[in-house]
């Protein structure tokens, strides 16, 4: 039975936006920790369904989406340590999407014996510390994982997966502000 990993971020950002961004596999870089060095090394993008037309034309983004179908290679460095650079490759494909809520990728071939990670993303509005209600969006992740050997430890994966996303999350911070800065400069 695969063991599962659940993270959450709140971000003051539209829906649209925010998928947008995670629906393009060349922004995945942008969000892991440096260390990693992930490179994307190939890339075959199967179309998604047609865009819903978003209310605001400040949100019709016209961006790279990976629809269901699309496969790509990405490598990375998983020893930290800068005299080694064994890079493994991981293979995923996208099983699923839909505009402005979800998309799920599964590992082909990877460094797991199994891999699932679901991508969510939901409205919601939160109040600040005055009371003003601020519309954004939920980010969910949801992973299902077994562990690349049977020594491996799922809690020590769990472990550096809450790291990863961590990095992930301060990232998606500093990344969004930019891309909605570059979007009013249009």
């Amino acid at each position: 039975m695969p063991a599962t990993f659940h993270t959450e971020q709140w971000v003051p950002y539209p829906v649209e936006l925010v998928f947008a961004f995670f629906a393009n596999p060349y922004n995945l870089p942008l969000l892991m920790p440096k260390f990693f060095k992930v490179r994307i090394e190939e890339a075959a993008l199967a179309p998604p369904p047609s865009r819903p037309v978003a209310p605001d034309p400040a949100l019709r983004l016209k961006s790279i989406a990976a629809g269901a179908g699309s496969r790509f290679s990405v490598s990375a460095c998983l020893v930290p340590l800068p005299l080694i650079n064994f890079r493994v490759p991981w293979e995923v494909e996208i099983t699923e999407f839909a505009w402005n809520h979800h998309f799920t990728d599964v590992q082909l071939r990877g460094p797991f014996r199994y891999w699932k990670h679901t991508h969510s993303v939901s409205e919601e509005t939160r109040a600040n510390e005055a009371g003003v209600p601020i519309h954004g969006t939920r980010v969910s992740d949801d992973i299902e994982f077994t562990p690349p050997m049977a020594l491996a430890s799922s809690a020590i994966i769990r472990r550096q997966l809450a790291s990863n996303f961590r990095t992930r999350q301060k990232k998606l911070d500093s990344i969004l502000p930019k891309l909605v800065a570059s979007l009013n400069r249009r």
